[in-house]
């Protein structure tokens, strides 16, 4: 081999000069017989190139050996679009079903490599920017040629369009002299008042009034033979006990606390009176809510927000209801009345013993409020008493529910004029209640029917959950009710045998259902499943579906237009539909309170464009809508209708 050729070779550099002639001759003789075997296995070697002489083909022990009809055999392969290593058996939960259903179509596609560009086109305004900017660099970076330095002279002298006739000319105009108005009036008159004040004289004047008030009850208390001066006796003691009572200042200083309020909510104000979101205009379609006042109350933080209602009359004014939805959160509940001009306390507080879960203001008599219990009371609150105790209240012998009530509705009076309203409880009652002297008569309406896989034993134990009442517009004894577990009943207070129909309408707790204020066919419904459906009363599908993402607790009608609603959800967010605009989603879907907190109702105010929210910490936030949504439909003279 040339291996050995070569080392014999070095090894012949370090003998000795006595036998180089003879190892020369041996190496000559090696070279040959190497090279001999080299031609006759095929190898090319270059003679006086060491580098190829070390090179050898060498074949794996395990390669097969083929014949020439077996190398030129012509083998088809097909390749198919589908992933040999993509999953066959996906499932996945279906919420219309109720259970795991295999996935059908599965993704065949792989990606092997992908690389993200960063290519512009040069006609955008991206590509513009760029290459105006590598023109400056290209124009002020480095030493200028001669020939650059004049193609750039040639292109900054500009030729004017007249050279001999040429004037720059400039006018200024005569601005008006200003003038200042005053008038002066008469000053009213005054008077100087000073006096001081510390804690002595505080306690004296409360000692003072302290022994007026025993001395006219000794005088009160007196005994008189004649019974004409007793009783001027005690005319002129209860006129002295008003005079000097602190509470005829009560009227005075809530104005006042009004007028402060204004003063420090004076820019919120004004945006609630002028501010109109002029941005609307660029973005076509859709619309914003702007943030007004924020209702709180310090020892309301523990509750939730359970019921929101207007006042009909004073349009100011609006109810909320406080309480827990959790079981192991109940405690006291509370009432609490806001006005618009005062958002810093409420006007009337309540307390009641057990949470508050629904509440509802008299369409008429304004004063007059039922609210619902969680622990199955109702209760009716007359705001003219000066007293927070109910005029009227249920108790277990008037047939008082088992269980929360979640939903009154007032009705008109009977035939003997007596107030009464209707309560819906998680008892499966619906019962309505008659205001008679002093005393509240239960009358038991209809009870809801038990779902079928109940077994029959347990239909009499378990009964199903009447989440949403609300009744017809033009006919008030037609009602809907939602159910615990999804359905919808439309029944008659004049048919309380059986419920005239059943709507499949949700796959969980039906949250909020109402009819639509313009048509009478037409009702909203919405349910933990996130859905909000529109309903037809002569169908038993949807005509409308839209998804929201997440729990839906409430929905609204809006009172101007029969194509407006709005829903809120758990994730914060407010969600307004105009259907006369957009059949398919939301002209604004925004986030109105912080995060992990919970919106729960929400109302339309029945005359200004304004909405209010209620969350589980107990606030109540005021929003106003924009111009986009808030449009009127119009009127159609050839249907006469909207």
């Amino acid at each position: 081999m040339s291996v050995s050729h070569k080392v014999g070779t070095m090894k012949s550099k370090q003998a000795p000069n006595v036998n180089s002639h003879q190892k020369a001759a041996v190496a000559k003789g090696v070279k040959a017989i190497g090279k001999k075997k080299d031609e006759e296995e095929g190898l090319d070697t270059a003679e006086g190139e060491e580098w190829m002489q070390g090179k050898t083909l060498v074949k794996p022990p395990d390669q097969l050996d083929l014949t020439e009809a077996e190398l030129n055999e012509e083998i088809t392969r097909v390749l198919k679009a589908s992933n040999p290593n993509a999953p066959q058996n996906v499932v996945r939960y279906s919420f219309k079903e109720g259970c795991y259903k295999p996935i059908v179509f599965v993704d065949q596609m792989a990606i092997h490599f992908e690389l993200e560009g960063n290519l512009v086109h040069k006609e955008s305004d991206e590509g513009r920017r760029l290459m105006a900017k590598q023109a400056e660099v290209d124009d002020g970076g480095g030493v200028e040629r001669p020939d650059n330095v004049a193609i750039k002279a040639a292109k900054r002298e500009q030729k004017l369009t007249n050279q001999f006739n040429f004037n720059e000319r400039a006018s200024q105009t005569l601005n008006n002299t200003p003038r200042d108005i005053s008038c002066q009036t008469e000053p009213p008159p005054r008077a100087n008042f000073s006096a001081t004040a510390n804690q002595w004289e505080i306690y004296d004047f409360y000692v003072e009034e302290l022994q007026r008030r025993e001395k006219s009850k000794e005088k009160h208390e007196g005994q008189f033979l004649n019974k004409e001066e007793d009783k001027s006796k005690k005319k002129m003691i209860q006129a002295e006990t008003q005079n000097d009572d602190i509470s005829q200042l009560a009227k005075a200083v809530k104005i006042i606390e009004r007028m402060v309020n204004q003063n420090i909510f004076d820019d919120v104000a004004q945006d609630f009176m002028y501010f109109e979101d002029a941005s609307d205009e660029f973005r076509g379609e859709k619309g914003t809510l702007l943030p007004l006042w924020t209702f709180q109350y310090d020892k309301a933080k523990s509750l939730s927000v359970t019921a929101l209602c207007w006042n009909h009359k004073y349009n100011d004014l609006f109810a909320v209801g406080l309480g827990s939805h959790e079981f192991t959160q109940q405690g006291g509940g509370m009432l609490l009345f806001y006005t618009l001009k005062n958002p810093s306390y409420p006007e009337f507080i309540f307390n009641t013993a057990s949470g508050v879960m629904c509440l509802d203001i008299h369409e008429h008599l304004s004063y007059l409020v039922a609210v619902g219990l969680y622990d199955g009371c109702v209760a009716v609150y007359n705001l003219k008493k000066k007293t927070d105790q109910p005029i009227y209240n249920s108790r277990a012998s008037s047939g008082k529910h088992t269980s929360a009530v979640m939903q009154v509705k007032w009705q008109k009076d009977d035939l003997d004029s007596n107030h009464n309203f209707i309560s819906v409880s998680a008892d499966g009652r619906l019962v309505s209640w008659t205001l008679v002297k002093h005393e509240l008569v239960f009358t038991e309406i209809i009870k809801l029917p038990v779902i079928d896989t109940i077994p029959d034993d347990l239909k009499d134990v378990i009964p199903t959950v009447g989440t949403s009442l609300d009744f017809h517009k033009q006919k008030d004894y037609s009602f809907l009710v939602g159910t615990e577990h999804g359905k919808i009943h439309k029944g008659s207070k004049y048919y309380s045998s059986k419920f005239l129909e059943k709507y499949d309408a949700h796959f969980m707790n039906v949250t909020r259902v109402k009819w639509n204020p313009f048509h009478p066919d037409v009702f909203i419904s919405c349910g933990w499943d996130w859905m909000v459906k529109i309903w037809d009363q002569t169908m038993k599908s949807p005509v409308f579906t839209f998804e929201l993402k997440t729990s839906v607790t409430d929905v609204a009608w809006a009172p101007y237009s029969s194509t407006v609603f709005a829903a809120v959800t758990t994730d914060g967010k407010v969600h307004v539909f105009d259907l006369n605009i957009n059949k398919y989603e939301a002209l604004c879907q925004q986030k109105v309170v912080s995060k992990k907190t919970k919106l729960f109702n929400i109302e339309f105010n029945p005359v200004h464009p304004i909405i209010i929210v209620g969350d589980d910490r107990g606030h109540v936030t005021s929003l106003k809508l924009s111009p986009n949504l808030r449009k009127k439909p119009k009127f159609n003279r050839l249907n006469q209708k909207f």
